[in-house]
């Protein structure tokens, strides 16, 4: 695991075994991943000192190597106007932080007029805290869904992540609660999904959608009804409650794809994250507890999901 120390705007590295030899050029493009566009931004810009003096990014370094890397800029969306919002964290540190969203908000603004969204509420609680950083998404989740979501503070954290989310890297757990009782207790729905050309915010079973892939396991069963664990290895739109509706067990509360209105929302929750951090290479797990009032899930511990 690194280990890093925030200085300021700047993160100091003491060079261990895992880097020694290594270029900065390498531990850029190869380590983390990192786009040729912003690794020549942080060269270009001197965002890297080694050992008090402009770093060379071809030399390879040596251990014990002091590398102060720029991270913590202001951001340019700071003109987004934040709101409070008494948003509870799951984990943070100075490159990452994990909210668990409420219901009924949207993770970022659609146009100008949507000011209550999760990223306002997340630049409110950092400016509280005199962070002025520039936070960005790393997924997202539907305005009625609740859960942990994952936030990046800078954009070289980002930049690792969206590399981590596109090889299916960070692994999200939902529960869900779908109607009627099912044939398998644990099964996986492989169906593309496309958008409806009838219904401007649908999504459905296409055969010309993008390829989709839900894995599922029931937990329990009430009154007819099924508590379902969810993992996916595809991130498309709606995709739970489109492939559960497919199969003839829509969620309930998600009167778009046909559930019973029993809830104000869909039974759907992002219940658990794992994901390796992008800068330590420490294995973070976080467990959102549930926050509806009143409750929809039921005698469920979430830390057993």
């Amino acid at each position: 695991m690194l280990k890093t120390t925030r200085k300021g705007n700047w993160m100091e590295i003491n060079t261990s075994k895992s880097w020694k030899g290594k270029t900065l050029e390498k531990i850029f493009r190869d380590e983390w991943g990192v786009s040729k566009k912003l690794t020549h931004l942080f060269r270009m810009e001197h965002r890297v000192i080694v050992n008090g003096n402009k770093a060379s990014w071809t030399s390879p370094l040596h251990l014990g190597d002091k590398v102060l890397i720029r991270l913590f800029e202001e951001g340019e969306r700071m003109n987004i106007p934040a709101f409070f919002y008494d948003i509870q964290v799951l984990f943070e540190d100075d490159h990452v932080i994990v909210f668990n969203k409420p219901a009924f908000m949207n993770t970022h603004p659609n146009d100008e007029n949507d000011k209550n969204t999760l990223l306002q509420a997340a630049q409110f609680y950092l400016h509280s805290k005199g962070e002025k950083v520039e936070i960005r998404h790393v997924h997202r989740l539907d305005r009625d869904t609740t859960g942990a979501i994952l936030f990046a503070k800078h954009a070289l954290a980002g930049a690792i992540l969206d590399r981590m989310l596109e090889k299916h890297e960070l692994k999200r757990t939902y529960l869900a609660i779908v109607q009627g009782p099912l044939k398998k207790k644990r099964g996986t729905i492989q169906e593309p999904i496309g958008r409806d050309r009838h219904h401007a915010t649908r999504r459905r079973v296409s055969p010309t959608g993008q390829e989709a892939t839900t894995n599922y396991q029931l937990v329990k069963e009430v009154n007819g009804f099924s508590y379902v664990k969810c993992w996916l290895e595809t991130g498309r739109t709606h995709q739970i409650r489109v492939h559960f509706s497919h199969i003839g067990h829509p969620l309930l509360g998600d009167i778009l794809y046909g559930g019973k209105p029993l809830f104000d929302r869909q039974a759907l929750h992002a219940a658990k994250l794992e994901f390796t951090h992008p800068i330590t290479g420490e294995e973070i797990i976080c467990y959102a507890p549930f926050i509806d009032t009143p409750p929809i899930f039921r005698e469920i511990d979430v830390n057993q999901l």
